[in-house]
């Protein structure tokens, strides 16, 4: 008889902060984990400290190697039961000053990489009855600071797109979820930029991957949408 294989995880935006979290977090769990980011070499190197992941160098911004790549993961591990679109880009200049190549890169990185994932994945989950898709959101989303004109309205419309999801997938057993991180993830880059801010200022990359992992588990009859998470000494 045949052995089932592993559920299979998907994470896009792997680097080192919340995406190594969250890969970690579900491989903990006997997960297959696909890690989706541009950098070969980061991926290779995670790999080798987490059991089960795997790597597929991607750059989310390009729908035919994306789609090619998601492909792929499930021609080798199989159905994918989860996605994470960690993937984000810290893009920063008022209406004024931001270039359009910026302002589509904003766009394509949050939006239409989700929306890709969304197509090639779901229609898996459909058909088992059941899935889980995170989205990495931003405080943008929800208002547009005058120097976030491409961030801020790329993440309103990714949050705009994982609601129309929600809608959609819900009733067919597919949990979609929003996160808001309101504040700054503790990775050895923000702190170095921000040496002087305390402790209490940063986010736990393993405490959120940690809130992902509960958003997977929730039972459908109190499933949650949208969340956010802050740490207790952040301004809001």
């Amino acid at each position: 008889m045949a052995q089932s294989r592993s559920p299979v995880c998907v994470v896009t935006g792997v680097g080192a902060g919340t995406g190594a979290a969250v890969c970690r977090r579900f491989a903990r769990e006997g997960y297959q984990v696909a890690m989706l980011a541009r950098s070969p070499d980061r991926l290779a190197e995670l790999a080798t400290e987490i059991p089960g992941a795997m790597p597929f160098p991607t750059d989310v911004t390009d729908e035919g190697a994306l789609r090619a790549t998601l492909q792929e993961v499930r021609a080798r591990l199989g159905p994918v039961s989860v996605l994470v679109h960690n993937a984000g880009n810290a893009s920063f200049g008022d209406l004024l000053n931001v270039t359009d190549e910026k302002f589509e890169q904003a766009w394509r990185i949050n939006t239409f990489a989700l929306f890709v994932c969304g197509q090639e994945l779901a229609p898996d989950m459909i058909a088992a009855g059941r899935g889980t898709i995170v989205v990495t959101g931003a405080t943008a989303s929800l208002r547009g600071g005058a120097a976030f004109a491409a961030f801020a309205s790329a993440k309103a419309a990714q949050r705009s797109l994982a609601q129309s999801m929600a809608r959609l997938l819900g009733p067919k057993g597919v949990h979609v979820a929003y996160v808001v991180i309101d504040g700054v993830i503790d990775m050895p880059t923000t702190r170095e930029f921000m040496a002087n801010a305390p402790k209490e200022s940063f986010l736990s990359p393993d405490a959120i991957a940690e809130t992902y992992w509960q958003l997977a588990r929730q039972d459908r009859s109190a499933w949650t949408f949208e969340l956010d998470l802050r740490p207790f000494g952040e301004k809001w």
